[in-house]
């Protein structure tokens, strides 16, 4: 097979764990003597890995597959990840669609690859995911200069909206041992800042009676300029990891914080493992520890048995909360979730307002949480080129925009951050 098809082209959807596990899947084939190209460009094989948490991302894969389709009718499509582990024989029915692997076997991909005839239909590759309990490590590299370091997968949570479990099977980490190492591979390749991935990083160590907090005390030595935490649960993000961060000299002031819903009722439909007091009392702490920190939310709406009189309880807490922005997103169906059988289904057209209203929500506090930072000055981890703007993140993750040429990227400079912008803070290097 690799002596035929040449060009290999990759599009990650979802999570950043799936943007860690597609650069580790490449680098299989470019060591193999393929080319990566882009997914908008002719390619002998593309190569789709999915996520399946809305009906958005199922139709977004769909558009995906005509897409590549478009670009070359002879190429060969495999799609790969949590949509196909949860909808294998729907994929392999898309016209198109040449190989379908599920969560576990995309891992092997090439192997798989050079021992099927593509010519022979449409083939399906995957292991029953409970029964998995391998952890497969990863980093992203090259296409950032962050790399998303994956220390954890799966889920052992019974949210009752959520597909992950099905998808990824249960909790799973290497030991802190192994992180560290792979932390440092990721460093050596390059890597300013590691951002510490997983579907529950607040899970990590449980089977190796390790924890989360001694992993990031390890982590703390290594020679890297930052250190970032990507998304926790709140009844994991205990005072003790706060307390170190706010101390730490490599993990910056950013938390995202999972929501979901700001009234109880829900998230007790939800199945959640917290209630309103313990998120205000993680967000209080953060906020007196580091005042400049960034703080930001995943908050669905729509959920079955959310009335008005709920999602303006919850529009008020968040309110109440002043944090920094929020990921809105829109309640779908899921099939085997519990949800899925609930009653007091929210009108779709109901469903959509709310969600319409957040999101102006969100651009109105972050817009008030980087106007705060007008006329001061942040450290910038440099990233790329776009309209003769080079780009990049503070420590606390505001996306600044300088007039300079691209010998700073990958590089950490301090600026100045001078006026407002739609997408971005303009900011001048301070020499």
């Amino acid at each position: 097979m690799s002596a035929e098809y040449k060009k290999i082209a990759f599009h990650t959807m979802g999570c950043k764990l799936n943007f860690s596990e597609t650069s580790m899947i490449s680098k299989d084939f470019i060591n193999r003597g393929f080319e990566k190209v882009k997914y908008k460009e002719y390619a002998d094989f593309y190569v789709l890995n999915t996520c399946s948490v809305t009906d958005n991302a199922d139709k977004e894969a769909r558009k995906l597959i005509r897409q590549a389709k478009r670009s070359n009718p002879n190429s060969k499509i495999a799609v790969i990840g949590c949509y196909a582990q949860l909808n294998p024989v729907e994929i392999s029915n898309i016209d198109g669609v040449d190989l379908v692997i599920g969560s576990e076997n995309k891992f092997n991909l090439l192997n798989e690859l050079d021992k099927l005839d593509l010519n022979g239909g449409s083939k399906v590759i995957r292991s029953n995911i409970e029964e998995t309990s391998r952890f497969v490590p990863s980093y992203s590299i090259g296409d950032r200069t962050r790399s998303y370091l994956k220390i954890q997968d799966g889920c052992d949570y019974v949210c009752s909206f959520c597909t992950i479990p099905l998808a990824r099977g249960k909790s799973r980490s290497d030991s802190i041992e192994k992180t560290v190492k792979l932390a440092n591979s990721a460093i050596e390749e390059g890597a300013k800042e590691l951002v510490l991935t997983g579907v529950n990083i607040g899970d990590f160590g449980k089977q190796k009676n390790e924890n989360f907090l001694d992993l990031i005390q390890e982590l703390e030595k290594l020679d890297v300029d930052r250190l970032r935490i990507s998304s926790i649960e709140p009844n994991l993000l205990s005072k003790e990891i706060i307390e170190f961060c706010a101390v730490s000299k490599k993990f910056v002031p950013h938390f995202h914080i999972p929501l979901q819903s700001g009234s109880d009722k829900i998230l007790g439909l939800m199945q959640r493992r917290y209630k309103r007091s313990r998120y205000l009392e993680c967000v209080s702490i953060i906020k007196d520890l580091m005042p400049d920190a960034t703080i930001g939310a995943d908050v669905i709406v729509g959920f079955p048995g959310e009335s008005d009189d709920d999602f303006i309880e919850s529009l008020h807490f968040i309110d109440e909360l002043k944090i920094s922005y929020l990921h809105v997103f829109t309640y779908s169906e899921r099939a085997n979730t519990h949800a899925i059988n609930f009653e007091y289904k929210v009108d779709k057209k109901i469903r959509l307002k709310r969600s319409s209203i957040l999101r102006n929500f969100s651009k109105k506090i972050l817009e008030a949480h980087q106007n705060k930072f007008i006329k001061s000055s942040r450290p910038v981890l440099f990233e790329y080129l776009k309209n003769d703007k080079t780009i990049g993140y503070t420590d606390n993750y505001i996306k600044v925009a300088v007039e300079a040429d691209h010998s700073i990227i990958n590089t950490i400079q301090n600026v100045k951050l001078v006026s407002a912008h739609r997408d971005y803070i303009n900011g001048e290097l301070i020499n």
